[in-house]
């Protein structure tokens, strides 16, 4: 397997280093920016497989940061951030990011989550002998083939984790899934209680294949419980 690449963007140089040392030791590749605008620098010079940054910075926050990526990338971000509030996660989450880490964190925490990120974002066609079609359900169709979406004959762009989150969902139509469920099956046995990630995740596919989103006939959330493909 090649190399992987990994930015990591922090004003703390003391995190910065123990961040890099940790993944270098197992073999990443790592390079390192201390603020979003030198980590954009970076980025456009060469590619990465994933970038970890801070949310709190001078010059370019965290935020911004990953807005500006989105804009020309699906590249894997992780957030590192003393903020654990709610609401802090969830900004970061619409954004674009990929996971969120609050500090302190040891070593195996982040590299269960960075692991588990790049697992996510790396797909590639079925080998011969896996399951391949389609799932359809009500006009919205999965290829299973191409990770390909279609919404009334429509294409319809999707993220890796997108793509597994609704499929999960229409196969088991009918059925409620409880949140560890949906987390633990598309994002890893790593998570469990990351609910916001959820939350964020459903909306985005509201908003891909529902007519009216604020009144979801397809993607129902069963309150208290989890979620399911009506």
């Amino acid at each position: 397997m090649p190399e992987q690449r990994v930015l990591v963007v922090d004003d703390e140089a003391p995190l910065r280093d123990f961040v890099c040392r940790n993944l270098e030791v197992r073999g990443y590749r790592v390079e390192t920016a201390a603020n979003g605008l030198q980590a954009l620098a970076q980025f456009k010079r060469q590619a990465f497989d994933l970038v970890i940054l801070d949310l709190m910075m001078p010059l370019m926050d965290g935020l911004e940061t990953t807005r500006r990526l989105r804009q020309e990338s699906t590249v894997p971000v992780v957030v590192l951030s003393a903020l654990g509030e709610e609401a802090d996660k969830v900004a970061a989450l619409e954004l674009g990011a990929d996971d969120y880490l609050t500090k302190p964190f040891g070593v195996p925490e982040l590299l269960a989550r960075v692991k588990a990120v790049l697992r996510r974002s790396t797909w590639s066609p079925p080998a011969e002998g896996r399951a391949v079609g389609r799932v359809e359900r009500d006009g919205v169709s999965l290829d299973l083939e191409r990770h390909a979406l279609q919404v009334e004959g429509k294409s319809v762009d999707l993220t890796p984790i997108e793509f597994e989150l609704l499929l999960l969902l229409m196969r088991n139509a009918g059925k409620v899934l409880t949140h560890r469920t949906l987390l633990q099956t598309v994002w890893g046995s790593e998570y469990g209680g990351e609910v916001e990630y959820l939350r964020v995740y459903v909306g985005r596919l509201r908003r891909k294949i529902e007519t009216d989103p604020s009144r979801p006939t397809h993607l129902l959330t069963e309150h208290g419980l989890g979620y399911r493909f009506a």
